[in-house]
């Protein structure tokens, strides 16, 4: 018998479905090579500082990022409990450092010393007293971190003197006002013992509720940006230019 002719209905279904299977082939290329609209908003949301780390890259990664964010209770709760043992004895108690270096050396000198002379009397033979050492890369390490540190300073202190940006001349000024301001209001060891405080609680809060905080971060800077326009129109452009700048402006 001869094959006979494909009816004209199942012609058009399978020439159909085969369009179809084009079509949605092809949308899902698309779809690959552009991302999606929430992914590409997503891209350019605003992030604190201009950032686009996340915040334990910027707290310097390691071991600190990881005590001030507590990715380990144990480390953060007692590096914090040690601080506040510190500011206690010192602001408190009024303890003096030099006292309390003294009552530590005498108490890790009378621990050793009693226990040699107690096993001595027990086992006929001294203690082997560990030698501790501090490690000289430890040390190096230590200090090329702060000489970068003192360097930086002095180079942002360098560059807002020099007189080219005003608006960061602004800034430093009136951060170390308000520094000045709150020196005034308690010594330095409580000042740093609060520095250490917000180091500890601002990181860990902010990251948890980055989503929430950076929008209203954005339009707090925008309202800021506005209020220094104004400012700039009003009294910063009457100010007279210096020599110098009057002659790199010519």
């Amino acid at each position: 018998m001869a094959d006979q002719p494909a009816e004209p209905d199942s012609v058009i279904d399978n020439f159909s479905a085969k369009i179809d299977d084009h079509i949605s082939s092809s949308s899902s290329d698309s779809d690959d090579d552009h991302p999606s609209k929430p992914d590409a908003v997503k891209c350019h949301v605003y992030r604190l500082f201009g950032r686009d780390k996340p915040v334990h890259t910027v707290l310097g990664g390691g071991k600190p990022a990881d005590v001030f964010l507590w990715k380990n209770k144990k480390n953060s709760a007692g590096v914090l409990g040690g601080a506040t043992a510190l500011w206690i004895l010192f602001e408190l108690l009024e303890y003096q450092l030099i006292t309390l270096v003294c009552h530590i050396l005498i108490i890790l000198l009378a621990i050793p010393f009693l226990w040699s002379y107690a096993n001595t009397f027990i086992n006929k033979t001294p203690p082997q007293i560990p030698d501790v050492r501090l490690p000289e890369d430890c040390l190096l390490q230590v200090v090329t971190s702060l000489r970068i540190e003192i360097n930086r300073i002095i180079s942002t202190l360098r560059d807002v003197a020099s007189g080219r940006d005003l608006r960061k001349f602004l800034s430093a000024f009136l951060g170390l006002w308000i520094l000045s301001i709150a020196g005034s209001w308690c010594n330095f060891l409580t000042l740093l013992y609060m520095c250490f405080i917000l180091l500890h609680t601002v990181p860990v809060l902010y990251e948890k509720y980055e989503d929430q905080v950076d929008p209203f971060a954005e339009k707090a800077l925008i309202e800021l940006k506005k209020q220094y326009a104004e400012f700039d129109a009003k009294v910063l452009s009457k100010i007279p230019l210096g020599p110098l700048q009057e002659k790199k402006k010519d």
